[in-house]
């Protein structure tokens, strides 16, 4: 197994208890993941694999060179990301931004209302990238059969620990 796939496998387990504790869909963090850390492979400063700009809530953060979308133009700038201790740590964060964090309010309620995945990675992608393209991006990598797997492995292997 290669490195990107034991990486999917590992963010996917995370995913799947998040989704179970959280609602946050196991396909919106997992897509989320690999366009912010391509696929686990390079985190934003400490662990933050979803480029999480620091805010309040965050006690650590690192400045890092990125790329913007700034009126249609593609610029890199030095901006202050949130560090995590772990994996794990910066997963949980994520889950609590999207359903708690004020940003994606009215996104996360229409998502409790109609289930509609593409419409909350549409609606979650319009408030957390620059990019015009992390949507379509997004939904791509949510769809691919590799995440789907991947997933699925995750809870069968929670449902198999739950019985032991």
């Amino acid at each position: 197994m290669d490195d990107r796939q034991t990486r999917l496998n590992e963010v996917a387990r995370i995913a799947v208890d998040l989704e179970s504790q959280t609602g946050c869909p196991a396909q919106l963090l997992i897509a989320q993941w690999a366009l912010e850390s391509k696929w686990g492979a390079k985190p934003a400063g400490n662990a933050n694999f979803f480029g999480v700009k620091k805010s309040d809530r965050h006690e650590k953060c690192s400045t890092v060179s990125t790329r913007e979308v700034v009126n249609g133009k593609s610029v890199v700038q030095d901006l202050e990301f949130a560090d995590y201790d772990s994996l794990d740590d910066s997963c949980k964060d994520y889950a609590w931004l999207i359903t708690q964090g004020a940003p994606y309010h009215q996104a996360w309620a229409q998502y409790q209302k109609d289930r509609n995945l593409h419409g909350l990675i549409a609606a979650v992608a319009g408030k957390y990238a620059t990019d015009p393209q992390y949507a379509f991006l997004a939904a791509t990598i949510a769809g691919q059969s590799n995440v789907a797997q991947a997933i699925a492995a995750a809870r069968q292997e929670g449902s198999t620990n739950a019985k032991a």
